[in-house]
């Protein structure tokens, strides 16, 4: 098989991909063509059928189709321009091509992560972790395996843990450098900042936003998931309990990127501050991994700037 982040610039390829999104737009001299994203355990890749002809058979978002396509660069990306298009029979691919996975291993990153909940001390919040990421075997195994996101960064099987693994190191950092940081709070945040995303976000191969998602958003969600646990919890103290779920209500530091609230602890604002770094820092090595042009990749909306690869000196 040849996988997507494989595929050159000209190449002729004849190959079968998960068609994870499927559009049908007009030109602007009113013709109708097909916008793709096609999927395979490598990435995404963007798709045009400019052409609707007797080539072109029937398919729908979330089946897997051969394409005969040539590669092309938009913009600095790789893109199909189909010509081809027929529904793949069952038997002519493995699923486990098609579904993106963290290049990481998931249980070398489970277990870091149990070494940073077995590092917390205070005894309410230490029994919370537990309660989640040690007693609960539905939560864990919907933890493990779930994304982060629908595309922008970590939107791959695995890329929750990962993403949560990488904020609580940046965290477990910062409570080293700041004594003012209560660490096993802002250790306890890290962790359960995105635990809402077991519900806002689907299932591979769909990997899309839910009703709950969309009406309630995984900020929410966690904090009431949260909530939940520390009413299973005797003596939970009840200060405590409010710092932890201010914590994660304002995890994405400005209300107009989603948080209910705006930080007033500074627990707060080292956790909104560690999930952003890695948001972006994932989103950028993402875009770098996903094109071959050593040139200027054109501007980028989460950046607000033109971007481009580091020159890398002889």
């Amino acid at each position: 098989m040849q996988y997507i982040n494989e595929l050159r610039d000209g190449e002729m390829i004849k190959e079968i991909y998960l068609c994870k999104q499927k559009q049908t737009l007009q030109t602007k001299a009113g013709k109708s063509y097909y916008s793709l994203i096609l999927q395979d355990k490598t990435g995404t890749i963007d798709a045009k059928v400019w052409d609707l002809n007797n080539g072109i058979g029937h398919f729908e978002s979330m089946d897997y189709i051969e394409v005969n396509a040539q590669v092309i660069l938009y913009q600095g990306n790789p893109q199909l321009n189909v010509r081809q298009i027929r529904k793949a029979d069952e038997g002519e691919y493995t699923i486990s091509d098609y579904m993106p996975c963290s290049p990481f291993d998931t249980e070398q990153m489970y277990q870091e992560l149990l070494a940073l909940i077995a590092s917390v001390k205070e005894t309410h919040l230490h029994q919370l972790l537990e309660n989640f990421f040690v007693n609960d075997a539905a939560f864990i195994q919907s933890f493990k395996k779930h994304s982060a996101a629908k595309s922008i960064h970590h939107g791959f099987i695995g890329g929750l843990l990962q993403h949560t693994l990488a904020v609580t190191r940046l965290c477990d950092y910062m409570a080293s450098q700041y004594p003012a940081i209560h660490r096993d709070l802002l250790i306890t945040a890290a962790i359960c900042h995105d635990i809402g995303k077991i519900y806002e976000i689907s299932d591979f191969p769909e990997n899309d936003y839910t009703d709950e998602g969309q009406l309630i958003g995984h900020i929410v969600k966690g904090t009431m998931m949260v909530e939940e646990k520390i009413q299973s919890i005797d003596g939970f103290p009840v200060k405590l309990g409010n710092e932890l779920k201010h914590c994660i209500l304002a995890h994405h530091g400005e209300l107009e990127f989603g948080s209910p609230k705006k930080p007033s602890l500074i627990e707060a604002v080292a956790l909104s501050f560690a999930d952003n770094t890695d948001a972006k820092l994932q989103t950028f090595t993402e875009t770098l991994n996903g094109t071959t042009n050593t040139g200027w990749l054109g501007y980028n909306r989460l950046f607000e700037s033109n971007i481009r690869a580091t020159s890398n000196p002889e």
